[in-house]
Formats: structure tokens, C-alpha cells, sequence
């Protein structure tokens, strides 16, 4: 495939017979690829990984260039300001895109709304779009680009310069739009205007709406209550009180499955909003301290089919035995359970372990009140328990031993940071389940304070000289030990070449005071 093009003889026609090796040329070898058609070489090349191997293939002959080109689908570009000097020539070739991604950095000017405008004029067929930091960009190029690409069905903005007239203008001229996720969109920072529906708009196709990182993301209230199809909503890192938010999309929006809330301000009210969703599956809770174990109680009773729960309780002590026992005792389809900086006892895990029958996954870390009596309760009770995980809680080896014999089904065991687990109780855990893959962590252990002697550089000598190396303590990880042996060792030979020098030194001045 890698040959030159001059080397090759091509069939006049596109499914002429092929002309058999022996009766060509010798120094001409006949190109079995000529009657092939177009459609089996495009499949050929879908079918590489490597995109370094699609441009190489493309530069065996002009065919393969025009052939690969068509059958590009996804286009990744740096979207820089002289992009626009290259887009008619590029997307001539590439006229059958449907995935762009631009992409623009702080260091160097993005691309304009000309050179936006003109790529969408270019590719009419996108249904996905992709922008990362093309602060360039404002609301009237992309007015004009949701204009002409109305196909889209997955949008990605982060760090982009429009506002809410831009987003406004996609959603009601991209009516398949399923998916849209926003990060630090720059032009809604102190906007007045609310993104929501308008006649016709996107609102009803939505499924999924991811919002990062905005100062003002409760402008998106009206598109998340208006969007009665929304079965993902993820919101994370958002200021502002989203109680209130909460309170509208529990009451309009009924088909949501899956829930992801980061460090946001929210609290009981907007749990006991999100209860009136019966249908949830999935629900993260990670790091929003005014949640209590009120409101996750209301949560367990309403959404009962939850199969995926976790929850970062931020050592904050809101969240516990009290919240833990209403989801055992309501959320029998529980599948995965994950619990940060929560501190459950056998109260609430042992109700977890007899009514949760389906539990396969769980991972309990930062927790001061899971020891080995804890892990006896879950090796007993958690039979369907496949996968566990285990960090940063006062364990010992007597504790991860209960797994020799109790959880018939467990495949797998992740201790991290555990102080009290050594290599010995994991070699023993190991020996009696063959089977059973066990993982652990050992917490890094700080390195004493080291001197110049660990290196060789002490000497017995009297008139020694005064300079003396010292090195101070330092908290190197474990896998940096080489490193500090390294230093350790040409500190010591430095060392050693001082003395030496002394040495020479000393005895210069004692031949020449003899010879005086």
C-alpha cells in the first residue's frame, strides 16, 4: 500500500477485467486495487485505528487522496485565526464531515466568526460539534452557524466567548438536539436573559445536559423544566441556589434516569424535589454539605428503582447511619454503592447487606468508623458482592481475612491507604482465595532524615575540614528512593573529593616547610 503512485497501471475502466501479473511488464507491477471500487477502498480505510495510517494511505495516489477525504467523518482542527485561509481548500476535500471538533488555546488568537461561518456553510450535514476555548466566537456567528447546520444532535462548548443569544439560537434552530454540555461559558457570566425553549425549540428532544463551572447557570432553568424528554441532567460546579431550579424540573420533568450533582449550593428543599422523580436510577451526591440525611430518606422513598448511589459526604457528618437505613429498606434494586468521607456502621450495612440483595460493587473510603468488625458484617451478609474497595479506613489484616470464606462471588479487592493492612495479611488473603484478585495500596512511608555519613562521606581524620554537607529531611515517596539514593550517593563522593583535596593540601605545606 505504501508504493508510489508512478509505480502503478491503471485500469481504463472501473470493473475491467484484471490483466494477470505474468502478463504484465516486468518492471511495471500491476495495481490489484484498480478495479475495486470506491466503496470497498473507503471500508478499508474506516476500518484503520490509527489515523497516522490514513494519512500515509492517502498519499499513495491521487484516488486514495479524493477516497480517504470523502470518507472522513471526524475532523479535529486547531482553530487558530489563519484557519480561515485553509477552509476552502480543506473542507472541499473533506466533504463529508459530520463530527468537528475546534479547538483554540489562551497563547494564540482564535478563530473568527467569518471562518466559523464559513465552515458551516461548508458542512451543512454536522451533527456533532465540538468548541474548546474559541473565545473569538460571539452570538452573531453562532446565530449564523446554528443557521445553516440545523442537524445538530451533540454539542460541546467549554471556555467559548458567545452568550445566551447564541445558545438561544442553537436550541430553537436544532430541533434533533439530544445532547448539550457547557463549561465556563464566558458569555453568560452576567446575562439577564434566560436559555429556555422558544417556539419549536430543542427542548423536546434533549436527553442529556451537562453544565460545568458557570457563575450564572441558573439562566438554564427554563431549558432544564422545559425539557420534558431529559434523562441525564449533570451539574457541577455551578454557583447560585439551585433549590428553586430543582423545584420546577421535579415537577414538569417525570423521565429523568440518571442525576450527577458536584459542589453546588443545594439543599433538603432540592432533595425532596428530586424525589418526585420516581424514575431515577442513578444519583451522585459529591461534596454539597446542606444535604442531610432528611432529604436522602425522601430521595430512597420516591425513587425506588435507584440502582447506583454515591455520595461524597465531605466528613461533614450529615449524612449517615439514619439516611443509609431508608435506602435499604426502599431501594432493593441497589446495584453500586459508593460512600466518601461517610462514616456507616454495622447498623446501616448490615440493613444494606440483608435487603440489598442485588449490592455487587461498593467502595467505602475516608470512613472513621469502618474497621474489621465492619468488613466481617460485609463478608457475611454480602452474598451477591463482586467488587470491593476499601480506602483510607482503619482496617487491619484481621479484617480483609473475613474474605477467605465469606462472599462466595467476590472477584475482586482494592485496599488503598489502609495502615493497618501489610503485604503479609494480602499474601494470606490471596493464598486462600486463588481466584479472588486482591490490589493494595501500602500508605507511602516518609524517608528519616539522611546525613552525609549514609553516603560514605564519614572519615576517621583529625584535622578534618570544617565543611560539613547536610541534607534535610525529606518527604519523598517510596517510588523516589532511587532518586534520594542518587542524591545521597554524589554527595558522599563530593565529599570524599573535599577531603581529599584537604589532604593534598596539607600535605604540600609540610614538603615545602621540610625543604625550608
Amino acid at each position: 500500500m505504501g508504493q508510489s503512485a508512478s509505480r502503478f497501471r491503471r485500469s481504463k475502466g472501473k470493473f475491467t477485467s484484471p490483466v494477470l501479473p505474468d502478463e504484465a511488464e516486468e518492471d511495471e507491477p500491476y495495481d490489484y486495487t484498480c478495479n475495486l471500487p470506491d466503496e470497498c477502498v473507503s471500508l478499508i480505510f474506516q476500518s484503520l485505528t490509527c489515523g497516522a495510517d490514513r494519512k500515509r494511505c492517502s498519499l499513495v495516489c491521487r484516488r486514495w487522496l479524493k477516497i480517504e477525504g470523502q470518507c472522513r467523518h471526524r475532523l479535529s482542527l486547531k482553530a487558530q485565526s489563519d484557519l480561515i485561509s485553509a477552509v476552502p481548500s480543506l473542507f472541499s476535500r473533506f466533504d463529508s464531515v459530520t463530527k468537528l471538533v475546534l479547538r483554540s488555546d489562551r497563547r494564540s488568537l482564535g478563530i473568527s466568526d467569518d471562518a466559523f461561518v464559513m465552515i458551516s456553510v461548508r458542512c451543512r450535514n454536522l451533527t456533532q460539534l465540538k468548541l474548546r476555548a474559541c473565545r473569538e466566537i460571539s452570538d452573531l456567528g453562532m446565530v449564523a452557524f446554528s443557521k445553516n447546520c440545523r442537524g445538530l444532535k451533540k454539542v460541546s462548548f467549554g471556555s467559548c466567548g458567545f452568550g445566551v443569544k447564541g445558545m438561544n439560537a442553537l436550541l430553537n434552530n436544532s430541533l434533533g438536539l439530544e445532547e448539550l454540555s457547557v463549561k465556563r461559558l464566558r458569555g453568560i457570566n452576567a446575562a439577564a436573559e434566560l436559555i429556555g425553549p422558544g417556539p419549536g425549540a430543542a427542548a423536546g428532544s434533549l436527553k442529556m445536559i451537562c453544565l460545568k463551572e458557570l457563575h450564572n447557570g441558573q439562566c438554564f432553568a427554563p431549558l432544564l423544566s422545559g425539557a420534558k424528554g431529559l434523562r441525564t441532567l449533570k451539574i457541577s460546579r455551578c454557583s447560585g441556589d439551585w433549590d428553586r431550579v430543582f423545584e420546577e424540573v421535579g415537577n414538569q420533568v417525570n423521565v429523568i434516569v440518571e442525576i450527577h450533582l458536584e459542589r453546588i449550593q443545594m439543599s433538603d428543599l432540592g432533595l425532596t424535589a428530586i424525589s418526585k422523580c420516581s424514575g431515577v436510577e442513578i444519583l451522585h451526591l459529591v461534596k454539597t454539605p446542606d444535604c442531610t440525611n432528611i432529604g436522602l430518606a425522601l430521595v430512597a422513598e420516591g425513587c425506588k428503582l435507584l440502582r447506583k448511589l454515591h455520595i461524597d459526604g465531605w466528613k461533614t457528618n450529615r449524612i449517615g447511619d439514619d439516611g443509609l437505613i431508608v435506602v435499604a429498606n426502599s431501594c432493593w434494586n441497589l446495584q453500586e454503592l459508593v460512600l466518601i468521607g461517610v462514616n456507616p456502621t454495622n447498623l446501616s450495612l448490615e440493613a444494606l447487606a440483608s435487603n440489598c440483595l442485588n449490592l455487587e460493587r461498593l467502595a467505602l473510603c475516608g470512613s472513621d468508623t469502618v474497621g474489621d468488625t465492619e468488613l466481617r458484617c460485609i463478608a457475611e451478609k454480602c452474598l451477591a458482592l463482586k467488587k470491593l474497595c476499601v480506602k483510607n479506613c482503619p482496617i487491619t489484616d484481621d479484617g480483609i481475612q473475613a474474605f477467605g470464606t465469606g462472599c462466595p462471588n467476590l472477584v475482586k479487592v482494592k485496599v488503598k491507604k489502609c495502615r493497618g493492612v501489610t503485604n503479609e495479611g494480602a499474601d494470606r488473603l490471596r493464598t486462600r482465595r486463588a481466584l479472588l484478585v486482591v490490589n493494595l495500596d501500602i500508605p507511602e512511608t516518609p524517608i528519616a532524615e539522611a546525613s552525609a555519613s549514609e553516603g560514605g562521606a564519614q572519615v576517621d581524620a583529625v584535622d578534618s575540614p570544617p565543611f560539613r554537607f547536610q541534607i534535610p529531611t525529606l518527604g519523598i515517596a517510596s517510588g523516589s528512593t532511587s532518586r534520594s539514593t542518587s542524591l545521597k550517593s554524589r554527595l558522599g563522593f563530593l565529599s570524599r573529593r573535599n577531603l581529599v583535596a584537604c589532604a593534598l593540601t596539607r600535605l604540600g605545606s609540610r614538603s615545602s616547610s621540610q625543604h625550608d
